[in-house]
């Protein structure tokens, strides 16, 4: 049987997540691999209504440890309901955000505890981390400048957040590839698209030889 690989996209807003990731299942989905594509908060029936509550504009009063704790829910249900079986058959899951999102978002972002947040994550996950993340970086300010730019009319909840909070999640990200080199691989996500590409599919071929 082959053996399933967890690759998690991260970056900030306007990275560039949802195309790579659609990109790259394309193209691993012509190698003969099955690809199972998914994000968070999501992937599953019950985390899908979590993230509708999530990220719906008008929750704009949601208080940050009941952020974090819906975040956590859905990241639950989502494992054991789709990642770990696709990755028992031998799939290969790209995740849109994962595990790092919430020390991004909800530690650096928020300023909430970030022990909390690694405990909550072992907890939801009992130790599961992706085997590559992708980083793609990105200034903020260009971030936001994209959501305007290509969905100005469905903008959530956390895109409405102004510069200096998306610019401390940026600076979560890079703190975490500082402290997991092993695990974080940083693209440059201002590059054009097909540079962007071109070097995750070599970071993945790099890892896993596919």
């Amino acid at each position: 049987m082959k053996q399933g690989f967890l690759v998690s996209i991260e970056g900030p807003d306007g990275s560039g997540k949802s195309t790579l990731i659609q990109e790259l299942a394309s193209y691993y989905s012509e190698q003969g691999r099955e690809v199972v594509a998914t994000r968070e908060p999501g992937g599953a029936r019950i985390a899908e209504q979590i993230r509708q509550i999530l990220l719906n504009p008008e929750h704009a009063e949601m208080e940050e440890k009941t952020e974090l704790l819906l975040y956590i829910a859905s990241r639950r249900q989502h494992l054991v309901e789709k990642v770990l079986p696709a990755l028992e058959r031998g799939a290969l899951v790209l995740m849109d955000r994962f595990v790092d999102s919430s020390v991004a978002y909800q530690g650096y972002g928020r300023g909430l505890d970030l022990e909390a947040i690694h405990w909550l994550n072992q907890f939801a996950t009992d130790g599961k981390k992706p085997d590559l993340t992708l980083l793609l970086d990105l200034p903020a300010a260009e971030g936001l400048a994209r959501i305007q730019a290509t969905r100005s009319n469905d903008v959530d909840r956390l895109d409405q957040e102004g510069l200096s909070w998306h610019e401390r999640v940026r600076e979560g990200y890079l703190h975490l590839l500082e402290e997991e080199p092993n695990r974080f691989v940083k693209v440059d996500a201002s590059q054009d698209f097909p540079t962007v590409l071109e070097q995750a599919l070599t970071c993945i071929h790099e890892k896993f030889g596919i």
